[in-house]
């Protein structure tokens, strides 16, 4: 798995989001490896509001990183 993750670097700031979301993804993924388990707890979390609110906080944080890897996606011209 260490291959997945080449860089930070995105083209755009959708790219960057995107990005987010995956690093939030597999971070669940190391997290809890059994897919059975996961999928069995996905309806608990998918309705309960704090849970899904704290997804978001996680995937603001990771957008944060690579936004800032990528300089805020500014014009360097």
């Amino acid at each position: 798995m260490a291959d997945w993750l080449p860089t930070l670097k995105t083209a755009t700031p959708e790219e960057g989001y995107d990005l987010a979301v995956k690093l939030a993804r597999v971070a669940v993924k190391l997290t809890q490896p059994d897919a059975e388990v996961r999928d069995r707890l996905r309806p608990e979390y998918a309705e309960d509001s704090d849970a899904l609110i704290a997804v978001s906080q996680v995937v603001a944080t990771h957008f944060a990183t690579v936004a800032s890897a990528n300089d805020y996606w500014q014009d360097r011209t």
